[in-house]
């Protein structure tokens, strides 16, 4: 597992309540990642921590649209089985 170190000062200013905020980045960071085509669906769903539906409707939810690719589709075909 890799480690990304954030300052508490700017950890502590998130306008998040603390318990929301670990997962909250993670979601954020892997939305991001994905936008920008540096991760596929499934590994930025892995990120986020949240199943193919959850992320599909937090892509939904924010207008990005699905990149789709032999890598997704052999992805979409591991999930249906």
């Amino acid at each position: 597992m890799v480690s990304i170190e954030i300052d508490d000062d700017v950890y502590d200013s998130l306008q998040l309540p603390k318990q929301e905020r670990s997962e909250r980045l993670k979601r954020e960071l892997a939305v991001s990642l994905y936008l920008q085509d540096m991760l596929s669906f499934g590994k930025a769903r892995a990120l986020a921590d949240m199943t193919h539906h959850e992320f599909q409707q937090l892509l939904g939810e924010r207008q990005i649209p699905r990149h789709y690719g032999e890598e997704e589709l052999a992805e979409d075909l591991e999930y249906a089985d």
